[in-house]
């Protein structure tokens, strides 16, 4: 999809990783993924999540943060596996994270896999709203109401669960597009000025 698309005629995908948290010596890696869709035209839909495959253990840290343990990924499928799901849900679609780098830095699994254009939420967070003392996820889809809807669309999770937060990444947007009344405008109007 082209930056030229109207937004009102995108497709999104928004992406989210957990992660085992970087222990010494040791690359960060994935250990949770999470997909879900959402148009104007359709709404949300098409939710995807799966644990991955992890050799190395899961940081203390990242365990209190997100809760998954090594027992959650036995039988876990690994991220180069998914490679065929990811494609399908990705291919063609504006990819959308809060604070892509994370998302972006474990993509890089795939070389050459094309995803994009991206749209981070966190970025057009601190334009839209500027004075918001935390432009984290989870404090400003609090602050704005829109858990509510989150947990209906995503029911027995919560943050830090790679669905959760995709799905939240995508309300986010929602409302950003409907409070600035853009969706007639380009898909360029979401991207970074360059």
């Amino acid at each position: 999809m082209h930056a030229d698309c109207l937004i009102r005629d995108a497709h999104f995908v928004a992406i989210d990783f957990e992660s085992a948290g970087a222990a010494r010596g040791m690359t960060d890696v994935p250990i949770q993924i999470g997909l879900a869709s959402w148009s104007i035209a359709r709404g949300h839909h098409n939710a995807f999540v799966s644990y991955l495959h992890a050799d190395g253990p899961i940081t203390w840290a990242a365990q209190k943060v997100h809760g998954i343990t090594r027992d959650d990924l036995l039988d876990a499928p690994s991220l180069r596996s998914l490679w065929p799901t990811l494609k399908e849900h990705l291919h063609g679609r504006i990819v959308v994270a809060h604070g892509k780098g994370t998302e972006k830095r474990f993509l890089r699994a795939f070389p050459g896999h094309g995803f994009g254009p991206w749209v981070d939420t966190l970025l057009l967070a601190r334009s839209v709203w500027p004075q918001a003392g935390d432009h984290s996820l989870g404090s400003l889809c609090t602050e704005l109401g829109l858990k509510p809807q989150i947990d209906a669309l995503c029911p027995n999770k919560t943050w830090h669960d790679a669905l959760y937060d995709a799905i939240a990444s995508l309300c986010l947007l929602e409302k950003i597009i409907a409070i600035s009344n853009i969706e007639h405008f380009p898909i360029s109007q979401l991207l970074p000025r360059k």
